[in-house]
């Protein structure tokens, strides 16, 4: 019987890891929306992330 409650768990997201579903599709869509762009942080006097590599 403890196997069946293991089972039934959701599992572990993963960061890095491909959306599983459509709704997950949606709700991440949703979330990129909100997202600012690096123009826009900066016109609100902010510094926006650093670039992760260069194009060497």
């Amino acid at each position: 019987m403890n196997n069946e409650k293991k089972n039934s768990k959701k599992p572990e997201e993963k960061n890095g890891s491909m959306a599983s579903s459509m709704k997950e599709v949606k709700q991440l869509g949703r979330q990129m929306e909100k997202h600012r762009t690096n123009e826009e942080v900066k016109e609100k006097g902010k510094q926006p992330d650093p670039v992760q590599y260069d194009d060497k």
